[in-house]
């Protein structure tokens, strides 16, 4: 299939200034109710000392359970438009680390096209979605979307399943490169891939929502 490209406009900086810090508590709660995986431990660094090492995977997995929690509350409309959960419907998350996530996703029948395909639009909503949150991840700062494209190589199917791997593979001080690719699951064939650079603010949620305030 032709390789087709669309840019479409920033829209997750909005979400995360105005809702993150209102949700987060009260997101870890409910999440913590139902069990949901958040966090996944990552390597011991044998050149720090078990007290750095601790405050190191600490604000590491303060940043991934930042994010997670703010897409568990897009996947209830806690946040948004109701379009996003829409998007998102059904996506499980299946391994969470600093700048790399994975997810398993039955493509829901309301993102369907007139041929039953994986509307193309709902699919790179979805890529816009998730990019950021990785972003987020890796970063712990405010973020913004200041280019992002993405690849079609196939299609798939209404109640298709297809893995997807999120994952930053450039940082470039305040410029974050995220690399989101959609894959067959069973072959792996590539459906799409999604290229976002994203700007990485210095303030946290929280003083620009407080900044916002006064």
């Amino acid at each position: 299939m032709e390789d087709n490209k669309e840019t479409l406009k920033p829209s997750l900086e909005i979400l995360i200034l105005s809702y993150l810090h209102i949700v987060l508590i009260k997101a870890i709660t409910e999440i913590n109710k139902d069990n949901t995986p958040l966090l996944q431990k990552g390597k011991q660094h044998k050149h720090l000392s078990e007290t750095s090492w601790k405050r190191n995977m600490e604000m590491e997995n303060d940043s991934v359970q930042k994010s997670l929690v703010w897409l568990h509350a897009v996947l209830q409309s806690k946040i948004g438009h109701g379009l996003e959960a829409t998007v998102l419907q059904g996506l499980q998350i299946t391994h969470a680390e600093k700048g790399l996530m994975r997810f398993d996703f039955v493509v829901p029948n309301a993102v369907s096209d007139v041929d039953g395909n994986w509307h193309v639009g709902a699919l790179a909503t979805m890529l816009d979605l998730i990019g950021p949150v990785t972003t987020f991840s890796f970063a712990n700062r405010v973020i913004s979307t200041v280019d992002f494209n993405v690849s079609y190589y196939s299609t798939a199917k209404i109640q298709e399943n297809v893995e997807i791997e999120s994952k930053v593979i450039a940082n470039r001080g305040n410029l974050i490169h995220v690399v989101v690719e959609v894959r067959r699951k069973g072959n792996g064939e590539v459906i799409a891939v999604g290229k976002l650079w994203m700007a990485s603010d210095k303030r946290t949620v929280a003083e620009v929502s407080n900044a916002r305030q006064l």
